[in-house]
Formats: structure tokens, C-alpha cells, sequence
């Protein structure tokens, strides 16, 4: 048997204009003479961490139930976790891990510990020190097959320097990556400037002006290419690239949009940059979907996003708190003030939920983006109050692990550092330690008891 029909190029490219575009995972790039032919094409192992500050109020991030060890379903939610009951077979929510590591109990190591897992040098100044976090160890290995090894995201625009917490250096604080003990990455919260790093060649930042000016879609420049690639594929693959660049166009459309917001804002704020959505909520969800599309085009397979910083002064009026995060925070047991703690909590994890459900919904091989991809959700603080690293809020989403299930650790604490070994196993990284592991979590990988 002669076999003609030649499969794409996983590391297929639209190209027009200084710009290119990798596509989503296509049946077409399964190679013609297997038997794979003939089925979805195999998906890649995808890992994603996103951190909240401060912690929570942690009777209202809780699910409801026997306060005994176990790896039991979740068949209710608790208030803070409420929004993901689309996704609730997909998740796993791990109650009592620690960080013995980001003791004495700050801010600094809360962030700094969450990925690492290890003690930050105290200093104020340029000597600082911790540890490569779980997220470049990954990307050291599934993220060499990818345009970009990882994916450093952020909500806040500013970043401060010098010490910002009884004695430790803003560094701490500022970045949740460390590519090495001393080699922080430095995220990237501008929507604009998140896409061009994604979808653009680079350049200096006068040509992206420039480009921005045109006010044109990337899309634009590449018609030709994308009509010649249709001819190619099946009705299949015809669906799934055009439901991706209609994806694409709607993401322009918004940082476009967000562009002429700033633009016709008279008012004399600087500092604001351009292309940022005024609201809290369209920032974030901008931020998400900009995540989302990296995943699908196969741009990188390894993502940090920081939803706020530590001693965010931030305040959430659209959801009736107009009291800065932080302070309430420290709330000395006031019903009032844990109140709005937990509709802070719970506001931050319904912008999780949006995300969630987009991966869910976004095809790809035998199953989603949420089905092939895990991510790991939480805070390296527990009770803000009193500035404690135990009973984290954690919770675990897709790649197969999250299973509608609660696990407790309730006659002592894990070790957090044992669920990052256990995800870096999940994508092929498999490690014997990692800081003061002692062993992958068995319960995530075990069946539900009944």
C-alpha cells in the first residue's frame, strides 16, 4: 500500500507581516500511516500554577464534612468555591498542607516559598537567594519542545523595590519564578505586550508602537496563509482552526478596545499604561484567555500567574468591598472583616471558574484543554491573621487528577512540597525529592474512596 497523504507539522505556523501564529493541536498533524490516522491526535502534558495573597478565610474556602482523614468525593462545595460547580468533577481540593520553609511568618516568603518550597535569604538588598521553583524545573523539560519554556503572568502593573517586608527584599515578593537560586523572572501583567511576546516576532518597543497605531489584527496579514490551510485539512480541522482564530481576533478585539479606553482618558494619570482594562475582572479574564490560547497554540506548556501581590492594597468595590485587601487581612477574628475576606476569596476563584470552564470547552486530541492541562491554585499563606504557612487553601484542577474529590490531612500536615513532586511526576518529570518532600501524594493519584 502507497501511502500519499503527508500529516502537518506539529510546529505548524501562520506567517504574514513580521508575525507569526502556531496553531492549535489539528488531527492533521497524526502521522497518515499509523493507525493513529484514523483518531484525535495525542495531546501534550501541561502544568499551571495560579497564586492568590494572603491567604483566605478558611471556613468559608472549606468544603463542608467530617473533619477525618480521607480521599472522599465532593458532592458540595463551600461558599468561596461555589462558582466552579461546572467544573466540579474536575478538581480536587487538598486541605491541611504546610510550608515549614516560609517560616518566621511573612509576606515575602508567603509568595517566595509557594513554587519553591524553600527558605528566601533575609536581606534587603542584591545578596538574595531561594530556590528554582517547581515551575522551571518543569519547564527545563516538557518546555523544550516550545517556543517559550514558560510563562510568567502578573496582575499588578508596578513593581516596588528595595524591602517591602520586615527586612526582605521586594524581589520576594515581586515574582513568584525562579529559574535558579538567585535568578528571579520577572512577570508581565500588560495585555498588549503578553500578546506580542505570544504572537509577534518582538522588535523595539517604538515599532509596537507603531504596529499598535495601525490598529489592525494580526489575522489581517496572514489571510493568505490561512486560506491556503484550509485546503488541506478536513471538516474537522476547518472547525477547530476557526473557532482558535475567531479566539484570537475577539482577544485583539478586547486589547484594542482597552487601547481606546486609555486613549480617550483625558484624566492625568501617567503611570497607566495602554491596553489595560480599567476593571479588575476584564484585566483578569484577559489575562486568562491570553493563557488559554498559549496552551492551545502549543506556545508553552508551563504558566505562573500571580491574581494579586502580597500586601495588596487592592480594593474590590464592584463586589462591595471598597476596603483594601491587607488590612482587612488582619481582621483579629472580626466577623465583618473575615466576611469580606472571604467574598475577596471567593470573587478571585469565580475568575478561576471563567478560565476553567474556557479550557473545558476547548477541544483537544480525544478530550479538553482542561482534560491534558493541570493546574495548581492557591496560596503559600493560611490564616493572614496571624501570618501562618498551614492549612494552605490548595486546590488541584484538571490533567485528570482533580476527580470531584476533597482530600484532608488531619492528624498532621503534609508537606506542600510532596503535591508539586506529585504534579512534576503528572508531566513527566519524575523526581526522587523536591525541598522537603517526603513523597509524591499518593492520595491524588489513588480511586475515590466509597
Amino acid at each position: 500500500m502507497i501511502i500519499t497523504k503527508k500529516a502537518l507539522p506539529r510546529r505548524t505556523f501562520l506567517r504574514g507581516m513580521g508575525t507569526t501564529l502556531a496553531l492549535p493541536l489539528l488531527d492533521a498533524m497524526v502521522p497518515a500511516a499509523t493507525a493513529l490516522a484514523a483518531t484525535p491526535a495525542k495531546p501534550v502534558r501541561r502544568l499551571g500554577y495560579v497564586y492568590i495573597p494572603m491567604g483566605s478565610t478558611i471556613s468559608q474556602w472549606t468544603p463542608p464534612g467530617p473533619n477525618t482523614p480521607g480521599n472522599e468525593a465532593l458532592p458540595e462545595l463551600s461558599p468561596t468555591l461555589s462558582s466552579l460547580a461546572r467544573v466540579k468533577d474536575h478538581l480536587t481540593v487538598v486541605t491541611n498542607l504546610e510550608i515549614k520553609n516560609a517560616y518566621p511568618g511573612t509576606h515575602a516568603t508567603s509568595n517566595a516559598s509557594f513554587l519553591s518550597c524553600a527558605t528566601a535569604k533575609w536581606t534587603e538588598s542584591t545578596d538574595y537567594r531561594l530556590a528554582t521553583t517547581t515551575d522551571q524545573i518543569a519547564a527545563q523539560h516538557v518546555g523544550r519542545e516550545t517556543r517559550l519554556p514558560s510563562l510568567e503572568l502578573a496582575m499588578d502593573l508596578l513593581t516596588t523595590v528595595g524591602q517591602c517586608d520586615n527586612g526582605y527584599a521586594c524581589v520576594y515578593q515581586n515574582n513568584l519564578s525562579w529559574s535558579s537560586p538567585t535568578t528571579p523572572l520577572p512577570a508581565e501583567a500588560h495585555p498588549r505586550i503578553v500578546f506580542e511576546r505570544l504572537f509577534g516576532d518582538g522588535g523595539s518597543a517604538a515599532d509596537r508602537q507603531a504596529e499598535m497605531r495601525q490598529n489592525a489584527s494580526l489575522l489581517d496579514w496572514m489571510s493568505e496563509d490561512i486560506g491556503r490551510l484550509q485546503q488541506k485539512l478536513g471538516p474537522r480541522d476547518r472547525t477547530k482552526v476557526n473557532q482558535y482564530l475567531d479566539t484570537v481576533r475577539e482577544v485583539e478585539r478586547r486589547i484594542q478596545k482597552a487601547e481606546a479606553a486609555a486613549a480617550d482618558n483625558h484624566l492625568p494619570d501617567l503611570e497607566r499604561p495602554v491596553g489595560v482594562p480599567a476593571a479588575y475582572a476584564d484585566h483578569a479574564k484577559l489575562m486568562f484567555d491570553l493563557q488559554a490560547l498559549a496552551l492551545q497554540s502549543d506556545l508553552t506548556r508551563v504558566i505562573t500567574f500571580q491574581l494579586a501581590r502580597e500586601t495588596s492594597t487592592r480594593t474590590y468595590p464592584e463586589i462591595g468591598v471598597p476596603d483594601p485587601h491587607h488590612p482587612l487581612t488582619h481582621h483579629n477574628n472580626d466577623p465583618e472583616k473575615m466576611a469580606k475576606v472571604a467574598k475577596i476569596n471567593a470573587f478571585h476563584v469565580s475568575l478561576f471558574a471563567y478560565f476553567l470552564e474556557k479550557l473545558k470547552a476547548t477541544p483537544d486530541g480525544d478530550g479538553s484543554l482542561l482534560d491534558h492541562t493541570v493546574y495548581l491554585y492557591g496560596s503559600g499563606m493560611g490564616n493572614p491573621n496571624i501570618h501562618d504557612h498551614v492549612n494552605l487553601p490548595i486546590l488541584v484542577a484538571g490533567g485528570g487528577l482533580g476527580k470531584g474529590r476533597h482530600i484532608r490531612f488531619t492528624q498532621q500536615p503534609a508537606p506542600m512540597a510532596n503535591l508539586h513532586l506529585t504534579l512534576l511526576d503528572k508531566v513527566g518529570v519524575p523526581l526522587d525529592r523536591f525541598a522537603d518532600s517526603t513523597g509524591e501524594m499518593k492520595e491524588l493519584l489513588q480511586p475515590l474512596s466509597i
